[in-house]
């Protein structure tokens, strides 16, 4: 007896699932305290090729899904990332990227002509010292925020990320939230999530 594929994607609950998410890689151009230590971890070679992710990618896309996420890692310290874009763009409407941010302005143009369309963006403060510490990186403020502005001038869905931490940035929540009145952008803050060796203390969580 042949097989087929179903249509859709429908879990125990019954609920529908047409959202795809896709690590293109474990690498990273920075190393944030909540993220891994400051010497990173260990690596696999082993990463999806870009017809690997087509190739999976039309799999899903015939089992209903409809919106795809490209996600790390930092999906933008891969080269062919454009390429990879531009061929998930003949199958999905709506394609996303997760990034930090700091490598995204000069690629955001082409980016967006290949067929991005959502943009999540990571920014813990708006305090350029605060954020050269949790990132372990200088400059990283600057570049972020010219991307925003950049992807919100492009039309590109925007989402900002801020991982919320006692005693370090939780002053500047509603400066965050200022944010949203005048610029076309949601602001999400996130747990801080306890695993090993990411510098993670009990007195830093905000529940």
């Amino acid at each position: 007896m042949s097989r087929r594929l179903f249509s859709t994607l429908i879990d125990r609950h019954n609920r529908v699932h047409d959202y795809l998410r896709i690590s293109l890689t474990e690498k990273c151009n920075l190393r944030c305290h909540y993220c891994m230590p400051a010497e990173g971890v260990p690596l696999s070679e082993k990463i999806l090729t870009a017809d690997e992710i087509y190739r999976l990618a039309s799999i899903f896309h015939k089992l209903g899904v409809t919106k795809v996420r490209l996600t790390g890692g930092e999906p933008l310290v891969r080269k062919d990332l454009i390429p990879i874009v531009q061929h998930l763009s003949t199958l999905f409407k709506q394609i996303g990227i997760t990034t930090n941010g700091s490598l995204l302005s000069r690629k955001l143009p082409k980016l967006t002509e290949s067929g991005l369309t959502h943009l999540n963006i990571s920014l813990d403060s708006l305090v350029p010292a605060k954020n050269e510490f949790i990132t372990r990186r200088s400059g990283t403020t600057a570049p972020v925020l010219q991307a925003i502005s950049q992807s919100i001038e492009l039309g590109l869905s925007t989402k900002l990320n801020v991982v919320a931490m006692r005693n370090f940035n939780d002053d500047e929540f509603a400066d965050f939230a200022e944010m949203t009145r005048d610029k076309d952008i949601d602001v999400r803050f996130i747990e801080f999530m306890p695993f090993d060796q990411n510098d993670w203390k009990s007195k830093k969580f905000i529940p």
